[in-house]
């Protein structure tokens, strides 16, 4: 009974989905290299497709001079797959065929893409598309004009859907470091990437919003951003703000990276803004000093928004224990953000995602210190923590951005970081949820305790 339960639950379709297209992926992608090159392996193949479908941006093999344009073609559906996710891919194509939608499904897409449940899923998912693919064009056409012979149509689109789903692969060795000093293909990559980290709902809200106010409407009772939206780019632009300035600090104050006034604070601003899983980078990583690549952990741990392409626990996750902590303080017996209570549900999802992340990293990062080295001595693998920690959390985060290590990986090392990316791709929670529909509901509560805390 309760695997039947497990199996009809409709949580499970995007873990068997992005499973399936995986596998073709890989598939597809052996034997997409070029000629004269090494034989793509059956692991790297996974690991570029789970990478590419979970918009990580991880890469074993530098996808620009690797992979044949058949092979960077299968990588750029991938991405787009990915970043609309694949439940949402089917749902629309459901709708689009058979012109009508379960209760289950609705409600399935609500928790997956919305804070809202109640919503007319035909009209959302086919502005969604419209709104998906009309921005990754104008970013394309954009990067076309600026420089179309780096960008030619095929790279300008590889590159807006890539930010657009916060995908990060890039067809340019070195990312887009020769770009740290252009400041219309930063604002391109840093407004693509902001906005597919920022939740579909919220945009869709922001639209109408906008509209609204070019009507001149702005000023009608009601005519305002909701407390959710508000919450997350209130939260979304301090996060880049403050991780912009405190690497500007780091880098650019102490002079570790010799650039110009103008490269720093773009470049400062574009690792901030990259961050929220995005995986491109304008300096090199490798040789940005220790406080920058922690300030770098904090931002990638935490993310974008949910129902987006980002990953990571997530702002409003941070915004909630952040409120918690306060309410502590102030001695509150409700969490309150911006004057409105969060409910009690929220918080306790917000603590277990939290916790269970955190302690998927910790086992991601002990066994990655075992399979690269656990047998040699701390002098001889010195500065390698700091990397597998930094590997870890961006796998996790589906960011993207390594310090160099991930094609020095082990083949058991590359499996533990497809495993992240998988789990960080679709969320915890997902797995949380599809674990409690096998659960039954205690009717009853247990005398309590008040342990010493602290």
């Amino acid at each position: 009974m309760k695997t039947n339960r497990l199996l009809n639950s409709p949580l499970l379709l995007p873990i068997i989905f992005f499973g399936v297209v995986i596998l073709v992926g890989a598939v597809v992608l052996h034997g997409s290299e070029k000629e004269a090159i090494a034989s793509l392996s059956w692991t790297d193949a996974i690991f570029t497709a789970t990478s590419a479908t979970c918009v990580t941006g991880l890469t074993v093999v530098d996808t620009g001079s690797y992979f044949t344009t058949y092979g960077q073609a299968t990588i750029l559906c991938l991405m787009q797959l990915g970043g609309l996710g694949i439940l949402t891919f089917a749902s629309l194509s459901v709708f689009l065929w058979r012109r009508r939608v379960s209760i289950t499904d609705r409600i399935a897409v609500g928790q997956s893409l919305l804070h809202d449940t109640t919503f007319n899923l035909g009209r959302f998912l086919i502005r969604l598309a419209i709104w998906t693919f009309s921005v990754e064009l104008a970013g394309a056409l954009v990067l076309y004009f600026r420089a179309p012979t780096a960008f030619t149509p095929f790279s300008a689109v590889f590159h807006a859907v890539s930010a657009f789903c916060n995908a990060g692969f890039s067809l340019f060795e070195d990312s887009l470091v020769k770009w740290k000093g252009d400041l219309i293909v930063n604002l391109v990559f840093m407004s693509l990437i902001f906005i597919g980290g920022i939740g579909f709902s919220v945009i869709i809200e922001m639209q109408s919003y906008v509209t609204r106010i070019l009507r001149g409407e702005a000023r009608k009772p009601g005519n305002h951003l909701s407390w959710y939206a508000r919450v997350v780019l209130q939260t979304s632009l301090t996060l880049v703000l403050v991780g912009a300035a405190a690497i500007f600090l780091s880098e650019h104050i102490g002079h570790n990276q010799v650039l110009t006034m103008k490269e720093s604070v773009l470049s400062s601003l574009f690792q901030s803004v990259t961050c929220r899983t995005a995986g491109f980078n304008t300096l090199d990583i490798s040789s940005m000093t220790n406080v920058s690549l922690v300030i770098m952990l904090f931002l990638m741990f935490v993310g974008g928004a949910p129902g987006s392409c980002a990953g990571g626990v997530k702002v409003t996750t941070l915004r909630v224990l952040s409120a918690v902590t306060f309410s502590q303080f102030r001695g509150r017996s409700q969490v309150v953000i911006k004057k409105v209570a969060v409910s009690e549900d929220a918080v306790k999802k917000a603590l277990v995602l939290f916790l269970l992340a955190a302690s998927l990293i910790f086992i991601a990062i002990f066994m990655l210190n075992y399979t690269e080295g656990g047998y040699r001595s701390h002098g001889e693998v010195r500065g390698q923590f700091l990397e597998i920690v930094f590997e870890s959390v961006s796998a996790f985060g589906t960011v993207g951005l390594s310090t160099g290590l991930t094609p020095k990986l082990s083949t058991a090392g590359r499996w533990i970081i497809i495993s992240l990316m998988f789990i960080g791709r679709l969320g915890p929670l997902i797995f949380i949820t599809v674990l409690q529909r096998l659960q039954k509901t205690q009717y009853y509560r247990l005398p309590e305790e008040h342990p010493m805390i602290g």
